[in-house]
């Protein structure tokens, strides 16, 4: 069978899936998540072992070490795939919601409810958990899902896929409600993104280049999830050791994930007192800092790592121990900055001044915007939205961390008693 063939018949499969799922009750699907859990728990070590070769193959092939980390599983991170799958069965049912009931004037009753998308195809790069995510919010949602996985991570995405579809089904869900793409063809995802009518929606999670391929070259609609170019901004008045903790902890708390600042905006006021400590504090954690003339002098006594910024460093995703520094005349400065290199992902101002926050939090056009708060915390899970499918950067029809809610439509439903239109 050629690749065209393959994916097509996965998907086929899929659609078939979702149909019975689409009737499954939430104790159902709240089962299954129970039973993939404990299946992940009971197979960990042949999920981590699948894992080591993966991650030997990367090393061979001269992988950066941020995205090792993205593409390494040990005992532990499998348990916290387990863990979020059950975080997920404790969420009340995106399903048959009613969001509006009513008497039309003719006496017809109309209520609006909650239904699954259908058919999720997900495609996502070096991070394996992301497949005990998206299969687990899928099919929370009622919704059968294709999982096309990076080929970093191909034996990690086969070995979890395996694991998850078996508990699924032996706890009554049907066959094929996950099905992954397991060739490392990459024609495979050009395949899948042609599917229109057999996949109601793809997801891209991975780099700005997957993204902007997925966009451009498909006819499956697309959810954007985007690029992470963070800031944050320390206004004059900031309290100064609040800011440099939240500094170092958006940028060095995980170098490789997308809510990681890529860019600290400093004002030219503060610049003197507040940026030798923490430039100092971050090529403590070795980060090599990217700096404007400005903060460059602020920081002429250092021992650290800085080189000149240069235009390209403004819109970098380093997704690594890299940070660019810029110093601005004030919030005005810092907003159009934000605003023209940002990716509208999360953007954060440490400041007392409360009409410094509030034109911040105002004028910034991202996801999600922060007031003293590290932009570490955009996630599914600390928004309290369980494990989530990705970071949403666009504005229809899902922002910021989308999980069940936004892996839903909805329906009309009208009863009648014979009524019929003149």
């Amino acid at each position: 069978m050629d690749i065209e063939s393959e994916v097509r018949a996965l998907a086929e499969r899929a659609r078939r899936a979702s149909v019975d799922l689409a009737r499954t009750t939430g104790g159902e699907r709240d089962a299954a998540l129970a039973a993939m859990a404990a299946a992940l728990r009971a197979h960990a070590g042949a999920i981590v072992e699948a894992n080591e070769a993966d991650m030997a193959a990367a090393r061979e092939a001269g992988t950066s070490e941020a995205l090792l980390d993205r593409l390494m599983l040990d005992a532990g991170r499998v348990d916290d795939m387990a863990s979020a799958l059950e975080d997920l069965r404790a969420l009340p049912d995106p399903l048959g919601r009613v969001i509006e009931a009513r008497t039309l004037p003719n006496g017809i009753e109309l209520t609006r409810v909650s239904v699954p998308l259908g058919v999720v195809a997900v495609v996502y790069e070096a991070r394996p958990n992301v497949t005990a995510d998206a299969a687990g919010i899928c099919l929370k949602a009622g919704n059968a899902c294709v999982l096309r996985g990076g080929s970093l991570a191909a034996r990690s995405n086969e070995a979890i896929a395996d694991v998850l579809h078996a508990a699924a089904v032996g706890a009554g869900l049907p066959e094929g409600c996950i099905c992954a793409i397991t060739t490392t063809d990459r024609a495979a995802t050009d395949a899948l993104m042609q599917l229109h009518g057999l996949v109601d929606v793809l997801i891209p999670r991975g780099g700005a280049g997957l993204i902007r391929h997925c966009v451009e070259c498909s006819r499956v609609p697309v959810i954007e999830t985007g690029t992470g170019n963070c800031h944050v901004y320390v206004h004059a008045s900031a309290d100064r050791a609040k800011a440099r903790d939240i500094v170092l902890n958006a940028k060095c708390r995980r170098f490789g994930v997308c809510n990681a600042a890529e860019t600290l905006l400093v004002d030219e006021e503060a610049a003197d007192d507040f940026l030798p400590e923490v430039l100092a504090a971050l090529g403590e954690r070795g980060v090599t800092i990217h700096a404007d003339e400005r903060a460059r002098a602020a920081a002429a006594d250092l021992d650290v790592d800085i080189v000149p910024a240069t235009e390209d460093d403004w819109a970098r995703e380093y997704l690594g121990p890299e940070i660019a520094v810029r110093c601005v005349a004030g919030v005005d400065e810092a907003v159009e900055h934000v605003n023209r290199y940002g990716t509208r992902h999360s953007e954060a101002i440490v400041a007392t001044d409360a009409d410094a926050v509030e034109e911040f939090l105002g004028r910034v056009d991202a996801a999600a915007v922060y007031a003293n708060a590290s932009t570490a915390f955009t996630d599914g899970g600390q928004f309290g939205l369980g494990a989530e499918i990705g970071i949403s950067t666009q504005k229809l029809h899902a922002r910021g961390p989308f999980a069940l809610e936004a892996l839903t439509t909805h329906k009309y439903v009208l009863r009648g008693d014979g009524q019929v239109r003149g």
